[in-house]
């Protein structure tokens, strides 16, 4: 077999991989991107002219460089900090699947969980939303199942008008405040690609938090979310959000 035949052949299982990542499979999409632009780089390599193939990877080569600085700001990150302990918690929604809470969702709940009844004078915010496809609020979702957990109603506090995280942070933020909360007396419960830019945004908002990591999701799904988040922070620090 020809060369040629070989990384075409290569391409067209990129490209079918990727497709099938992003039309099968709920939440893969940057694992989809990510093989198209190996796709796109094979191809440029093979048929692109010399002054083509120096730009893309002088350009590339850039992109790694700080795709590498962020994803190790992420990943240092990815873990419940020492003394986790604090009077509130908040919790970060995810999607609810109609009633039910998507498995990202579900990771966050049985972290949740495990952090109530390790300490037990704590009570949680818990944050979001009604969105496209939800029956409930996530808030309600995510109050529903800790009370069929067996977690009090009174340890639990619903924030249930944000769309984004920095609004799960502010409003959140704002029901504490009329509580008295002290800005270091907090922790933050998230999926673990998620808090360090989580962390930050309620830096911004005048919190001084700890981080709780969720339970980990699959492993090709949490990757993909880990390279979400390199586009996710540039956001945060280019737009403030």
């Amino acid at each position: 077999m020809h060369r040629m035949e070989h990384w075409m052949i290569t391409c067209a299982v990129l490209t079918a991989l990727a497709a099938f990542f992003k039309l099968c499979l709920r939440g893969y999409t940057y694992i989809s991107v990510s093989l198209l632009f190996i796709m796109f780089l094979l191809m440029v390599f093979h048929l692109g002219s010399d002054w083509l193939k120096r730009i893309v990877a002088v350009v590339t080569c850039i992109g790694l460089m700080y795709f590498c600085v962020v994803e190790y700001l992420v990943v240092s990150n990815a873990k419940t900090d020492a003394d986790p302990q604090r009077s509130y918690l908040i919790v970060l929604g995810a999607a609810v699947h109609g009633d039910m809470p998507s498995l990202s969702l579900y990771h966050r709940l049985s972290s949740a969980l495990d952090y109530l009844n390790t300490y037990p004078e704590s009570k949680a915010v818990l944050s979001g939303g009604q969105g496209k496809g939800e029956n409930l609020s996530e808030a309600l979702c995510m109050h529903d199942w800790l009370v069929s957990s067996g977690i009090e109603e009174e340890r639990l506090i619903l924030e249930d008008r944000s769309t984004s995280t920095m609004e799960n942070l502010q409003f959140s933020w704002e029901k504490l405040q009329e509580l008295g909360c002290a800005p270091d007396d907090v922790a933050i419960l998230s999926s673990n690609y998620h808090l360090y830019r989580a962390k930050t945004m309620a830096r911004s908002l005048g919190m001084d938090p700890v981080g709780v990591c969720g339970v980990m999701g699959y492993p090709i799904y949490t990757l993909g979310m880990f390279i979400r988040e390199a586009f996710g922070l540039t956001h945060l620090w280019v737009f403030g959000n």
